[in-house]
C-alpha cells in the first residue's frame, strides 16, 4: 500500500508542479487537457476532468494515504477511503482557486458608448467637416479617440467638449461646452 500511495503523490504531485508552472509563463493555454475535452472558457476556470484536476486528486490522495499508513497506522480500507475524500476536497479547493483567479481576468475592451455624457478635451484638432482626436476618460483610462464635431464646425485643440452620441463603432461625436472664460474684449476691459 505504501509503494501505491507513494507512486501516486510523486506522479501527482510532480504533474501539478509542472503544470502549475506552465500555466503561469503562459505555455500550453492552447491545447486541450484530453483527447475530444475542450472547454469553452479553459484558462478562466478550473474543470474536474483536466489534466490539472486528476494531478492534484493524485497528490492529494498519494500524500495523505502515505501519512495515514506510515505515521497513524491506519489499516487500508481506511486509509483509501480518507485518501479519496482528501482528494477529492483537494480537486474542489483548487478549482475554487483557479475559478476565482479567472474571475480577476478583464477582456480589456472598452465599450464606448459609456463615453457618451463625458467631458473631455480636443487632442488634436476637430476639422471642420472632418476629424480630429479628443481625450476623454471611458470606463476609468484616459484615451485618446478619433472624433468629430455634431454640427460639423472646427474646434481648436484644448477646447473642452463633452461626448454626444458614438458613429461607427469608434468615432465619437462631441459638441464644445459653453467656455466659462471672459471674451478677450471683456478681460481686457475689465482690466
Amino acid at each position: 500500500m505504501d509503494t501505491v500511495f507513494l507512486a501516486c503523490a510523486a506522479l501527482g504531485g510532480g504533474a501539478f508542479l509542472v503544470r502549475t508552472l506552465m500555466q503561469l509563463v503562459g505555455a500550453g493555454a492552447d491545447h486541450a487537457d484530453a483527447p475530444g475535452v475542450h472547454h469553452a472558457d479553459g484558462d478562466a476556470g478550473f474543470r474536474v476532468l483536466s489534466f490539472q484536476g486528476m494531478a492534484a486528486f493524485l497528490m492529494m490522495f498519494g500524500l495523505v494515504g502515505l501519512a495515514l499508513v506510515r505515521q497513524s497506522g491506519v489499516g487500508g480500507t481506511l486509509s483509501l477511503l480518507v485518501a479519496t475524500l482528501a482528494g477529492v476536497a483537494a480537486v474542489w479547493i483548487i478549482g475554487r482557486l483557479f475559478t476565482l483567479m479567472g474571475k480577476l481576468q478583464s477582456s480589456g475592451t472598452i465599450n464606448m458608448w459609456s463615453a457618451v455624457g463625458q467631458e473631455g478635451t480636443v487632442y488634436l484638432t476637430l476639422q471642420r467637416g472632418g476629424m480630429g482626436k479628443v481625450e476623454v476618460v471611458v470606463q476609468g483610462r484616459l484615451g485618446v479617440f478619433d472624433a468629430r464635431t455634431e454640427d460639423g464646425g472646427e474646434l481648436p485643440t484644448g477646447s473642452r467638449v463633452s461626448v454626444v452620441s458614438v458613429e461607427s463603432g469608434d468615432v465619437l461625436v462631441v459638441q464644445a461646452l459653453r467656455s466659462s472664460a471672459l471674451p478677450s474684449e471683456t478681460r481686457e476691459s475689465a482690466t
